[in-house]
Formats: structure tokens, sequence, C-alpha cells
């Protein structure tokens, strides 16, 4: 029997990325079970658009005997499903304290639960799920440690696992420690890290600096005491740091510009379909991509490859970079493939032009003196840590003409990259990266 019942489900969990498509519950599979009262099982489930594309998402379930009151608000179903409705009352499993205990336990007790030596992990810290927005789930246990569980899976590696343990075994300060993974069959379903109490989000302390600007809107950004400049260059030094060493730990080789260039044009075809008020800057950024062409071969790593202020966190021992998935709408096959270091430095910069344009929309106003103002104040605040942040990833040395060119094209790349992820996740938040393209377009 169709487990039907999933198709809703998964179209109102934040973390599903088919969101605005039409799909189908094409198939289901369990992949283990664990413990009992409640019975743990891992369920992948296959998602199918237009009749040709497929995903597979993972939906840890929790099964009861009977009806769980506490736990409505994560009710998905009954499990396995049956006509009669014979099934078991199943919730979604990371809601659910009882049933994170069990996955917890399970490092280090049973195979495919992998856990690295090193870290004296409480196996009795309770657990308690992230409600932040993200794409995929966290479970943090205690002030002990946090277990992501992947939920868009695919066959293979997951660049988040291997880069962190890469990084973690090099004794890099610029991530959270590895723990363990989950892997069951060829499938990497989850990873327990270093839980960082002191940890503050990067996002969340960039939108502070600039509602400190605009609650002082006389005051430029260096005046006012949030100004986050000497932060966006503490994390132009860690990226370099984390650069150098992924350059050092995985393979490097290069890519011809043509073939960057194509790419980025593509995505721009693409993302014109989704965005059609893209078509307007589309000859102007297809220029800037076609400058790559001509620059040769370009020099490919091990990156991040969507990194912003909301991969990072800010601890008392400094910036630390997180989910290295990559774009979760790419293909896992292209995710990890070596990349430019200058895609990582591109999504910083658009990310300190997203937020002060974020507050801004944020705070409702008609005085157009003072929308003008913000303006004003918003663009300086994004130029003043944009440069901070570039002149630290530099080490003080001037951007070279070829470099330039990459980044100019990499940044216009990742602001019509965010269209197409706005248009589909939040679409009040379109207006501005398609105001960042028309802005890089025009220059």
């Amino acid at each position: 029997m169709t487990a039907s019942f999933l198709a809703p489900f998964l179209e109102h969990s934040r973390w599903f990325g088919g969101k605005g498509r039409a799909f189908a519950v094409t198939g289901t599979r369990e992949l283990l079970r664990l413990g009992t009262d409640p019975e743990v099982v891992l369920l992948l489930v296959e998602v199918t658009y237009d009749g040709a594309e497929r995903e597979l998402y993972q939906v840890p379930l929790a099964l009861y005997d009977e009806p769980q009151d506490r736990l409505e608000h994560a009710k998905v179903g009954h499990w396995p499903p049956a006509e009669d409705g014979s099934g078991r009352p199943a919730y979604d499993a990371l809601h659910d304290r009882a049933a994170t205990a069990h996955l917890l336990r399970a490092f280090g007790e049973r195979p495919g639960f992998v856990r690295l030596p090193g870290h004296d992990l409480d196996l009795d810290a309770p657990g308690s799920l992230f409600s932040g927005e993200q794409s995929n789930s966290s479970v943090l246990f205690g002030e002990d440690s946090v277990l992501k569980m992947f939920r868009k899976v695919t066959p293979g590696e997951n660049p988040d696992i291997t880069t962190h343990r890469v990084l973690t075994e090099a004794g890099s300060p610029h991530v959270a420690q590895l723990y363990g993974w989950i892997e069951v069959e060829d499938l990497q379903l989850g990873m327990l890290q270093q839980f960082l109490r002191t940890a503050s989000d990067g996002w969340d302390l960039a939108l502070a600096s600039v509602r400190d600007l605009f609650a002082e809107a006389d005051l430029h950004a260096e005046e006012v005491g949030g100004d986050f400049a000497s932060e966006a260059a503490r994390l132009g030094t860690a990226l370099a740091e984390v650069h150098a060493q992924l350059a050092e730990s995985f393979s490097t080789t290069s890519v011809a510009g043509a073939d960057l260039a194509t790419a980025m044009a593509n995505r721009l075809t693409a993302a014109v379909e989704v965005v059609p008020e893209l078509e307007e800057y589309a000859a102007s950024a297809q220029a800037v991509f076609a400058a790559v062409a001509g620059l040769g071969d370009v020099p490919v790593q091990r990156v991040h490859g969507d990194l912003h202020l909301g991969q990072t966190l800010r601890t008392v021992l400094g910036w630390k970079l997180v989910d290295f998935e990559g774009e979760p709408a790419k293909p896992l096959a292209e995710r990890v493939l070596p990349d430019s270091p200058w895609r990582d430095v591109a999504g910083m910069l658009r990310s300190f032009d997203y937020a002060p344009h974020a507050v801004a929309e944020s705070m409702p106003e008609e005085d157009p003196d003072v929308l003008h103002q913000r303006g004003v104040r918003a663009d300086e605040w994004a130029r003043r840590n944009r440069k901070a942040f570039l002149a630290a990833y530099l080490g003080g040395q001037p951007l070279w003409p070829a470099a330039r060119t990459l980044l100019t094209a990499y940044v216009v790349d990742k602001a019509v990259y965010e269209c197409t992820y706005e248009a589909r996740n939040r679409p009040t938040w379109l207006p501005i990266p398609l105001a960042g393209v028309a802005r890089l377009t025009a220059s």
C-alpha cells in the first residue's frame, strides 16, 4: 500500500526541498529499527516529480502501541500503512526525547553508528530538537553533542561528514569537532558533532549590528557600538585558514574557465524559468560570466560550497564554519566536485549585502527621508564589512585581475541562485536578491 499520508507531511516540513513542485510519494523502505517503547524506524521515502526526477528523504519514525497526545504536533500517520488503519501510531522521531535517546545510545554499539575516538560521549544526555530553520534536522544532547539528521539523502559520500572529519583530524579551530556519523548501506544519514556552548549565530549577530546602525540614523557604521567590521575581518582570516587546510588535505586540480562560464550561464538560464524578472538583467550577467572563459585554467579544490553568515557561529574561541554540504539544490555528485575558493568568498560578500537589506525590509516605513537614510546606511554597512572581510581573507595582498574577474562572476552567480531559492521558499524575500542582481549587473 502506498504511504500517501507522507505527501502532506513532507509538503509541510521546512526541510522538504520540493516545495512548489508537483510530486508523489512513489516508494518507502525501512532502513533499520532501534529500541522499544518507542520503536524507532529510519524510513527512506522516495519522491518522484513529473513522473521522472526522483529524490530520497529520510523520515525517522517513533512507533507507539497507543496514540501519544504529547506528540500530536509531530504526528506522521500510521506505520506500516494498511487499508484497515491497523498500523501503529507514528510520529516524527526527532520531536520525541525517548526516541532520540535510542539514536544517541546506538553510537559505538550498533553497526553503522560510527564513533570517532577522542571524546567521552555523554550517552545519557537528554535530546531536544533545534527549532531554527534548516534544510536538515538537528537534535541537541545537553551541552555535549549535536546530532544532525540529513533529510534529503543521496547514495555515496556526504561532504559535510568528509570535510568535518578531515578538519577535525587536522585540528582545525574553525569547525565543531566531528564525533561520529550514521551510515546504512551506501547512505550517510546523520553526523554527531561537538556542542558549541558559547556559540552565537553569525547571521543574528550581523542583524543586531545593522539594527544598532539604523537606530543611530546620523552616525556611520564605524561610529556605532555594534560595528561588525572587526568580526568580518576575523571571518575572512578563518575562511582563508580553512581553505588552506582543505587544499592540503584534499586533492587540488584545475578546470577550464570556459566550463565555469558555461555552467554559470546555464544556471542563469534555468533561473530565468523560475524567476522571469531576471530576464531584464540576463544579458549583463552573461557578459560577466563570459569574461571567466578567457581566464584559461582555474585552480579548484574542496570548498564549503554554500557559505553565508547563517553558516557561521561565533564562540568565545573564535568563528566556526558549519554545514559543508554545499548548495542543497544541487545534485550530490556536483556538490562534491572541487570548486574555486572564490565561490565561498562570494557567498560571504553576498551575505554582507543581504543582512542590512533584510533588516530594512523588516522595518516598515513610509517616510521617504527615513527610507533614503536607511538605504544609504545599508549600503555603507555592506560595503564596510565586505571590504574588511576580503582584506583579511587576502592577508593584506591586493586582489589581482584574474581573481577579480572570477570573484565578480561568482558573486553574480550566487545572487542568481538566491533568487531561485527565495522564489521557491521565501517569496517575500525575493526582492532582496533581485535588487542585488540589478546592482551587480549595472556596474
